[in-house]
């Protein structure tokens, strides 16, 4: 049974801010069968996921390429790394805390390394292939103590199953995904790293994505140690483990069976419902309902994509009626809700569309609105 501070919790605020952030760009959402041809065939290079935009970069034909052809030339996404370093120098941890306690959430999940490997704390884990491919800010640690002073709850998300400093394959489909699940030296870093967020942040959630790239056995191991050092401790539904027929998925047959598979299991719409893991307490719909019996968290961005997107108008950003209809709604069928939200890089801060919708559940929290029928509200975290 997942621990009863999560379920009470109702509202989690998620905050993807890597180098990706920097450039801030992806094209606007479209269903996928309504990408052009060339983006059907590999939907992940013409995502409008930003975070994505060093992988979209590998598309030549991708719009993330040409917009990076005609803003930064030949400029390499490295170069990104220094100016995010740059842009923490305005950053305000202890207000963005202070915005995520008023809008009502009871926790709030860091993305302390994104596929790209950025790590958002000074690693003593080095990266064999990106020497100081991290902060020289403790970024990770003082989020955690800027959050936890108000009230809050942490939690860490940790890109398990991909690392582009491992592994720079173009991601195109669901198959090269999982095919590109690094090996070699790769699974005894990604457990280090995890190993030493855990010892040194002691965060109250693990939150895994895409899968891990090593066993069952090995997975126990790890979520043993998190459970042992964090007892009241939670830990989500992508810590699936390798499975050694992923490297197969690079194959033409291989490839076009996995992704006619996938496409067939995905939830209707826009999201999807990860595959179940043998070891989580809660699972994670992303831009989806879930309809399982499991205690589960539905997590989306405030537009269309997680990372911080300049690119997106207005209509993709979600309105106020809806908003506050999904956390309310959430709550009332025992779910949570984790909104993210996407700083850009240059700056460190939100934008003013994302800070809108953080002052729109303040002002519903305030009084009450966000509470379902029937439903006692939010308790302070124990």
């Amino acid at each position: 049974m997942v621990a009863s501070w999560w379920s009470r919790a109702r509202l989690g605020i998620f905050v993807h801010w890597t180098p990706a952030s920097v450039p801030g760009w992806a094209p606007p959402y479209v269903p996928p069968s309504e990408l052009p041809a060339a983006g059907r065939r590999a939907p992940l290079g013409w995502t409008s996921y930003a975070e994505w935009y060093e992988n979209s970069l590998r598309f030549p034909g991708s719009p993330a390429a040409a917009h990076h052809r005609a803003t930064y030339g030949t400029r390499p996404y490295t170069d990104f790394g220094r100016d995010f370093e740059d842009g923490l120098s305005g950053w305000d941890p202890a207000a963005w805390a202070r915005s995520f306690r008023e809008a009502g959430a009871g926790y709030a999940v860091l993305v302390t390394k994104h596929h790209d490997g950025f790590c958002l704390w000074p690693s003593e884990t080095e990266n064999p292939h990106r020497t100081g491919w991290h902060t020289t800010r403790d970024v990770v640690g003082e989020f955690a103590e800027a959050v936890r002073a108000e009230g809050l709850r942490f939690g860490v998300y940790y890109s398990g199953g991909l690392d582009w400093t491992f592994d720079d394959r173009p991601i195109g489909t669901a198959a090269d995904m999982f095919s590109a699940v690094p090996r070699g030296r790769y699974p005894a870093y990604a457990d280090a790293q995890m190993r030493e967020l855990i010892r040194r942040y002691r965060p109250d959630i693990l939150w895994n994505d895409i899968a891990w790239p090593a066993s069952a056995t090995e997975i126990r191991s790890l979520t043993d140690f998190y459970r042992f050092t964090v007892p009241h401790g939670v830990v989500n539904d992508r810590l699936l483990p390798y499975a050694p027929h992923w490297r197969a998925l690079s194959l033409p047959g291989a490839k076009s069976l996995h992704n006619w598979w996938d496409r067939r299991t995905v939830a209707q719409g826009e999201g999807f419902v990860p595959r179940t893991p043998p070891d989580f307490d809660f699972r994670t719909p992303e831009y989806a309902r879930y309809t399982g019996s499991d205690p589960y968290e539905i997590t989306r961005g405030i537009d269309h994509s997680f990372g911080y997107n300049r690119n997106s108008g207005p209509d993709a950003f979600i309105g106020r009626e809806a908003l506050t209809s999904l956390v309310r709604d959430t709550a009332a069928d025992g779910g949570n809700l984790l909104l993210n939200v996407g700083p850009r890089g240059e700056d460190a801060t939100i934008p003013a569309e994302q800070r809108l919708r953080l002052d729109w559940l303040a002002e519903e929290a305030a009084d009450g609105s966000l509470t379902p029928e029937g439903t006692p509200g939010r308790s302070a975290p124990e």
